[in-house]
């Protein structure tokens, strides 16, 4: 290309320059001989090739030395990345590309790359994290049934109704455990949710109706405050696996003689559903944490009730498919907790 330009300015100035000089001559009426005007005429043509030849030649080198200069930078650019890339392919996800100044172009392919990278590195974080957790979980009923198998076969413990039922129990937090991740799972993935107009105090009045045999049952009461809240876009079983899960967690931590409260109110363009707990409450550092996967405030108490730190990730997972934010507030260990809810209210 630059060559070509080069070529084409040579021509034209070749052809075009001396006419244009000669037309000059005649209208500064030039009393040269016509041998005279000849050797003007090709002085001038030779000095204009000459110049222009010249010119030529310095703006093809300036031109090849900075697209050189420019092509390093870029070739050095695009090796930052591959080199980062080749890095985040052998797992070390803390490559990151700097700037390489070239432009908002540069700058934000950088910037898109290393939060690629940081993601990748958050999604493998988790991935450890949740094989972790889950082997830990496991081992408590594995350990359990393989210590009772053991007993029966040296004799110790007889194979009667009380050591089958302690297997059966172990057994089925496995079974409980593998329900959970596969609810996560699927819900983190994307749920295909099927969105339908439906009473938002319905709805609440429906999980409260579930969950009431529960509460009854444990000595804790459950008590609802519905407002007019209009109507709301959500897959009912789904939603209704929130709530349930949000009444679930309450009852779990409030002790007998507590009260948990199920709200439901219209806040401008929002529906806002509450669960509100007079329970153990949560500490300041755990609130961050609660809904991510197999996180417990306190793992040995919701171990014993048979908690296991994945019901408060589906909820969020879920609520997220409606549109909708999930969220908590507890003033402390021991005052209680407010799980808040929120969905878009149809207009």
């Amino acid at each position: 290309m630059l060559v070509a330009g080069a070529l084409t300015t040579w021509l034209v100035a070749s052809v075009v320059g001396p006419s244009i000089f000669t037309e000059h001559l005649e209208q500064a009426g030039d009393t040269h001989t016509a041998e005279e005007t000849r050797h003007v005429e090709e002085a001038f043509a030779s000095a204009l090739v000459l110049s222009v030849a010249l010119a030529l030649l310095a703006s093809v080198l300036a031109a090849l030395a900075v697209s050189w200069y420019f092509s390093r930078r870029v070739q050095r650019s695009i090796g930052n990345v591959a080199a980062a890339a080749a890095q985040i392919a052998d797992g070390r996800y803390d490559a990151r590309v700097p700037d390489p100044g070239l432009g908002g172009e540069f700058a934000s392919l950088a910037l898109t790359y290393n939060r690629l990278a940081e993601r990748l590195g958050a999604t493998e974080s988790s991935r450890r994290s949740m094989l972790a957790d889950l082997a830990h979980e496991m081992r408590t009923p594995l350990a359990t049934i393989d210590a009772h198998l053991e007993a029966v076969e040296d004799g110790i413990r007889a194979l009667d109704d009380d050591t089958l039922g302690v297997i059966r129990g172990s057994t089925g937090r496995l079974r409980r455990l593998a329900e959970d991740m596969t609810a996560v799972s699927r819900a983190e993935e994307g749920l295909d949710v099927t969105l339908r107009p439906m009473a938002a105090a319905a709805l609440a009045a429906a999980a409260a109706e579930v969950a009431q045999d529960r509460y009854a049952a444990k000595g804790v009461q459950l008590r609802t405050e519905f407002d007019e809240a209009g109507q709301v876009r959500v897959d009912s079983d789904r939603f209704g696996q929130v709530l349930g899960n949000l009444l679930d967690n309450a009852l779990r931590h409030t002790p007998e003689g507590g009260t948990v409260t199920l709200a439901c109110r219209r806040i401008d363009h929002w529906v806002e559903y509450r669960v509100a707990d007079t329970g153990q409450g949560v500490a300041a550092e755990h609130l961050p944490h609660l809904f991510d996967r197999f996180f417990r405030a306190d793992t040995a108490r919701d171990r014993r009730h048979g908690g296991s730190g994945i019901g408060l990730a589906i909820a969020k997972a879920l609520v997220d498919a409606h549109g909708g934010g999930i969220s908590v507030t507890s003033a402390g260990t021991g005052l209680g907790a407010t799980f808040t809810v929120r969905l878009p209210g149809i207009h």
